[in-house]
């Protein structure tokens, strides 16, 4: 009797992946990554590749699972050394706009986070909820920016929500 590995007809292979890319010589080249460890390791805060990336392959379409072809890989980037390939994608490629959203959300979240730390019901003497927050940031159209801490953004759109008397804020 045979011993065959029995997998599900229609499973898709590389779930939780967050797909990042980069344009060159006229192709495109993705790599396959952790979601939550591509701006780690853009940080500086991860160091292991391995932890980062879910395979070392270079795909020319990761969801239909194309690899791209050694030719292409050699003419773009001078080497077909994977690995190098992968750390460069990584460098300058592109992230998915599905990710971007997520991390945009988490920071929204972290700046209403710290408002509801920093800020009190003046009829009430009692803090704001963290949806009134989020409400109150929606309703100024707040833009978040990425590239600045979720402190620092709270503190310049406390001055905008405390100008429009909207809440009171406190030194906490």
């Amino acid at each position: 009797m045979s011993r065959n590995v029995k997998q599900p007809v229609g499973q898709k292979r590389l779930t939780n992946i967050a797909v990042v890319r980069l344009k060159k010589a006229g192709k495109r080249f993705e790599i396959a990554c952790y979601r939550n460890k591509i701006n780690d390791w853009r940080a500086g805060i991860e160091k292991d590749i391995d932890e980062v990336l879910q395979t070392t392959t270079v795909f020319a379409n990761v969801g239909k699972g194309v690899h791209a072809k050694k030719e292409e890989l050699q003419e773009a980037f001078g080497t077909t050394d994977e690995e190098k390939i992968c750390l460069e994608i990584l460098a300058k490629g592109d992230v998915s706009d599905k990710e971007r959203r997520a991390e945009l959300d988490n920071l929204f979240k972290d700046v209403a986070q710290v408002l509801v730390e920093k800020t009190v019901n003046p009829d009430t003497g009692r803090p704001y909820t963290h949806s009134m927050l989020e409400r109150a940031l929606r309703d100024l159209h707040f833009n978040l920016d990425p590239k600045k801490s979720a402190k620092q953004q709270a503190l310049e759109v406390g001055t905008r929500v405390a100008a429009g008397c909207v809440l009171v804020i406190v030194d906490g």
